[in-house]
């Protein structure tokens, strides 16, 4: 797909903004407020993870923002080492300090861009991404980190992700915007609407749910799983 993607935020202008932005994302009971569903999908993720991996040691928490989906898997298995991973520093420093008093293992925190990351193959039982894939850009982007993902899970361990999507289908990709639009409306108001929209347009490039279960398949995953969708939102994973 080429795509012309120089308009779109840099990795450095997202990084910024979300330095900025540590409290929004420190609510485990809420999640985001503009992802419909935040607490649901997070509990859905983390509870899956629980029934695959019940003995999990190694977690890998990519996009960890302040780190909401660590705790709440922390929350269903206990003593986990964890793997932290988020381009802002100031969400790094505040998912450290709410998940070192919550786990006996250890916590490994790695700030970088999440194409960058060097995962040891065979390493982890889980790996949650949440609100994170859809800054990818292009498909290489995409299937460079499904892949990556795959090699780093030990055989048996899960992959599970929230995220914005879009669709397929020019026409529902129309009905979820406008359902969302209405949903954000209800929140703040037009101002507001028009605020999430405008990141969203910036920042953000979204595949399909299908293009991401066509991935996992791609890259090697057997079992695939879709937990949730509402709207511009899914909850999906795979076990290798």
């Amino acid at each position: 797909m080429n795509v012309d993607y120089s308009k779109k935020a840099t990795n450095q202008q997202i990084r910024e903004r979300f330095d900025k932005d540590t409290a929004r994302f420190s609510n485990l009971e809420t999640g985001q407020q503009t992802t419909i569903d935040a607490p649901l999908t997070m509990e859905l993720c983390t509870e899956a993870a629980k029934y695959v991996n019940p003995n999990a040691r190694e977690l890998l928490d990519i996009g960890c923002g302040a780190g909401n989906y660590t705790l709440k898997m922390l929350s269903k298995v206990s003593g986990l080492n964890c793997t932290l991973n988020d381009l802002s520093l100031p969400m790094l420093e505040k998912a450290n300090e709410r998940i070192m008093p919550q786990t006996s293992g250890t916590v490994n925190l790695i700030q970088d861009d999440m194409r960058n990351l060097d995962l040891a193959d065979d390493h982890f039982d889980i790996i949650l991404v949440a609100a994170t894939l859809h800054h990818l850009r292009n498909d290489n982007d995409w299937e460079l980190m499904f892949t990556k993902i795959y090699k780093a899970l030990k055989p048996g361990g899960s992959f599970w992700v929230s995220d914005f999507i879009t669709h397929d289908s020019e026409l529902i990709k129309k009905l979820f915007e406008d359902k969302y639009s209405t949903y954000l409306e209800s929140l703040g108001g037009p101002e507001f609407r028009k605020k999430v929209w405008d990141y969203v347009n910036y920042e953000d490039t979204p595949r399909s749910l299908n293009y991401q279960l066509e991935l996992l398949a791609k890259v090697g995953f057997s079992t695939i799983e879709v937990l949730h969708k509402n709207s511009c939102f899914a909850a999906f994973g795979a076990i290798k």
